[in-house]
C-alpha cells in the first residue's frame, strides 16, 4: 500500500537535506495531490524513490508537460488613506505578476510493490533560455521517448538524456506546438495535399493568376 503523501514528503526531506518539496492539491475528479520537487534535487529524489526498498518505483508509466505562460492576477484590498483632510478607507486593486514556466509531470509506480501512483512536478527556470530540467531516463528507460516529446512539443531541454532530438516534428520546425501562446502558421507549404479549411488558407498565399 502507498505511504501518506505527506510521510513521502518528509522521508524525501530528511533524506535529502536542501530539497525543497511542496504538496499540490488537485481539484479534478480524482483528486490526487502531487509532489513539486526543486529541479535540482530531482534526479536524486526520483532515484532515491526507486531505488528505496520501501519505495521502489521503478516504472514511469505516463510522462507529460504543462505550459504556464505569464499571467497577472487581481486582487482588491481595503486600505486607509488620508481623503481632502480625512483618514477613509478606499479599495484598490493590486496585481501581481507570476512569471511563465514549463511544468513536467511523472507518474509513477511500483511494480515489484504493486503501489502507485505517486505523481511528481517539476519546472523549469521559465519558458525561454532557462526551460531546462534533468532527465530522468536514465534512471526510467520508458521516459526516454516521452522527454523527446515533451521537448519536442514543449521546448524542455533535458539534460542528460540520451539521444534529445524531434520525435514527432522535423528537425528544421522551429517553434513549439504545445504551447499556450503557439501561432499556427497559414501557409501549410509542408501540408503535400491541402483540402477544406488548409486549402483555404493555402490559397491565400498562392501566387495571382495573370
Amino acid at each position: 500500500m502507498l505511504e501518506p503523501i505527506e510521510k513521502i514528503k518528509s522521508t524525501l526531506e530528511a533524506a535529502l537535506p536542501g530539497i525543497e518539496i511542496a504538496i499540490l492539491s488537485n481539484e479534478a475528479c480524482a483528486v490526487q495531490p502531487s509532489l513539486l520537487l526543486d529541479r535540482d534535487h530531482l534526479f536524486q529524489a526520483a532515484w532515491y524513490l526507486r531505488e528505496t526498498p520501501e519505495f521502489q518505483f521503478d516504472y514511469a508509466s505516463n510522462v507529460t508537460g504543462v505550459d504556464w505562460p505569464e499571467s497577472i492576477t487581481k486582487q482588491k484590498i481595503k486600505v486607509k488613506k488620508t481623503v481632502e483632510g480625512a483618514e477613509k478607507e478606499v479599495e484598490e486593486t493590486i496585481e501581481t505578476k507570476r512569471p511563465g514556466y514549463l511544468e513536467v509531470i511523472y507518474h509513477l509506480y511500483s511494480m515489484a510493490l504493486k503501489h502507485g501512483p505517486l505523481i511528481l512536478r517539476a519546472r523549469t527556470g521559465n519558458r525561454f533560455d532557462d526551460a531546462r530540467l534533468p532527465s530522468l531516463t536514465p534512471i526510467w528507460r520508458g521516459a526516454e521517448f516521452q522527454e523527446r516529446e515533451i521537448f519536442d512539443l514543449y521546448g524542455v531541454i533535458f539534460e542528460g538524456h540520451p539521444d534529445l532530438r524531434r520525435i514527432l516534428m522535423w528537425d528544421g520546425f522551429k517553434d513549439f506546438p504545445m504551447r499556450k501562446d503557439y501561432i499556427e502558421p497559414d501557409d501549410y507549404e509542408y501540408e503535400p495535399t491541402p483540402h477544406d479549411e488548409v486549402l483555404a488558407r493555402a490559397k491565400c498565399h498562392w501566387p495571382a493568376s495573370e
